[in-house]
């Protein structure tokens, strides 16, 4: 196959050319020519990746939870547990590969539950494959402070029984042993790993993970060299529970274990301080910044501009909360670097490298293959917008990567190809009827809550929590 493409954007630099020939022999491109090239205009440039992302099926505020923070919030998320782990896996891959994503993080936070643990990663993998997205896997675990951070009795004490009998029947799950869990992950790597797919430990964050468990990831991400992907410091709330219980630093723990390497990604780091950037930064850890959520969920703005300058890799993720909940990961890349770029006269530069950099640290920290530069040799992942489009007006000939930035969306998205095997053409992705598989995910739902128990406990539950964080967690 040969793409030939008015205008492209090549190498590591993403210079701009005109008039390119992209000829792909399998998986890779195996030569990048000059071209004579007539017709509609379009733009080549490397595809992009969603490092961060829990492939939530549908949005959560159309659960009830708009706005709330992320401590009220993710418990409300038990309302969106997958009715089919498939269905609801591959709507939201087919959503990141309409905007242009050639690789996707699932940190895999809330299982069907219909499945063994083996089974519903085959069933995501299977999910990522039909649509033809690369996939990193994380299976998620929590064994410690299901419902706030700490002890979970005085939060249900306040509840009316039978609301207090419904939250702990659904929060209050055993875990797995360490051991179990290093397990259970490695048979879920020897299951579904292959070209397009990996597998990664997936600790849900230190306020929600033992030490033991930390310590046990660890060891065995040392000795394996299995990536780990988990959150640090998202919410205020975090920040002071890892104040009071690492009072020597939690990157300063995580540094001792062992954990914080360059195989360690750390989502949000929202509170994170400038001495924890140093280290993460020290160790060739990565920080997934995730720009809409953080402000959906009133978690704060990143320190992202100050996390770059100190050298840290960063990279972007929608997390199910892109601006317009439409997972559109261009309009997500342009909000963070318009939010953590250069001010004034600084670095006119800086958009190059920031696109180039988070395209590149977001394939590594996905365990992707080469840094998405669009050279001979390397992996067929590109995407092409449709420049006519995005150049609307075509008044003065416009550097495409300033139009970019300036307002593409994932409508100017055209065609993706990943590894070589066209997933959307002409901005419709190929190997799901998207549209039908959010409409039957949206009749399940419907039947699935009429009468749950859950709805019914929610804003007592709301009440409690909120007095615990605010006379408890020492913030308000």
């Amino acid at each position: 196959m040969t793409l030939t493409v008015t205008d492209a954007l090549l190498g590591s630099g993403l210079d701009h050319r005109q008039g390119v020939a992209i000829r792909l022999d399998g998986g890779s491109i195996a030569a990048i020519a000059p071209e004579e090239v007539s017709g509609p205009r379009l733009l080549a440039l490397p595809a992009f990746a969603n490092a961060h992302d829990h492939a939530r099926p549908l949005s959560l505020t159309s659960f009830g939870a708009a706005f709330l923070p992320l401590e009220t919030w993710l418990p409300r998320s038990a309302l969106a547990t997958p009715p089919d782990a498939y269905l609801a896996a591959a709507a939201p891959l087919a959503r990141a590969a309409r905007s242009g994503c050639a690789a996707v993080m699932v940190h895999y936070t809330r299982p069907s539950g219909r499945l063994s643990p083996v089974d519903e990663a085959r069933e995501v993998a299977r999910a990522a494959r039909d649509v033809g997205v690369r996939m990193a896997f994380a299976p998620a675990i929590r064994d410690r402070n299901p419902l706030v951070y700490g002890a979970s009795e005085p939060v249900l004490a306040e509840l009316p029984p039978e609301h207090r009998e419904t939250m702990a029947r659904m929060f209050e799950r055993p875990a797995p042993a360490p051991a179990d869990y290093v397990a259970l992950v490695e048979e879920i790597a020897a299951a579904i790993e292959g070209p397009t797919v990996s597998v990664q430990f997936g600790p849900a964050g230190v306020q929600w993970c033992s030490e033991p468990l930390l310590e046990a990831i660890a060891e065995r991400s040392a000795a394996t060299g299995r990536r780990v992907h988990m959150h640090l410091l998202e919410t205020r709330y975090q920040r002071d529970w890892a104040d009071r219980t690492f009072p020597r630093g939690i990157v300063t723990y995580l540094k001792e274990i062992g954990l914080l390497s360059p195989r360690l990604t750390l989502a949000h780091a929202v509170h994170s301080t400038e001495a924890e950037r140093e280290m993460i930064a020290e160790a060739g850890a990565t920080i997934v910044t995730n720009f809409s959520s953080n402000l959906g969920l009133r978690s704060g703005i990143g320190p992202i501009r100050e996390a770059r300058r100190q050298g840290c890799r960063v990279c972007v993720g929608m997390d199910g909360l892109a601006f317009d909940e439409d997972d559109d990961i261009l309009r997500e890349m342009r909000l963070v670097q318009s939010a953590h770029g250069p001010w004034g006269f600084d670095d006119p530069g800086d958009r190059r490298r920031f696109l180039a950099a988070v395209i590149a640290d977001g394939r590594a920290s996905l365990g992707a293959p080469g840094d998405g530069a669009l050279v001979p040799g390397a992996p067929a992942d590109i995407v092409l917008l449709d420049l006519d489009a995005l150049d609307r007006d075509a008044i003065l000939p416009v550097d495409p990567l300033d139009l970019l930035f300036a307002r593409g969306t994932q409508r100017h998205v055209r065609d993706v190809v990943v590894a070589g095997r066209t997933i959307v053409r002409d901005g419709v992705v190929l190997g799901l009827d998207l549209d039908a598989a959010e409409d039957e995910l949206r009749d399940r739902y419907r039947q699935a809550l009429a009468g749950e128990p859950l709805l019914a406990a929610w804003p007592s539950f709301d009440r409690a929590a909120l007095r615990w964080y605010t006379e408890r967690a020492g913030c308000c």
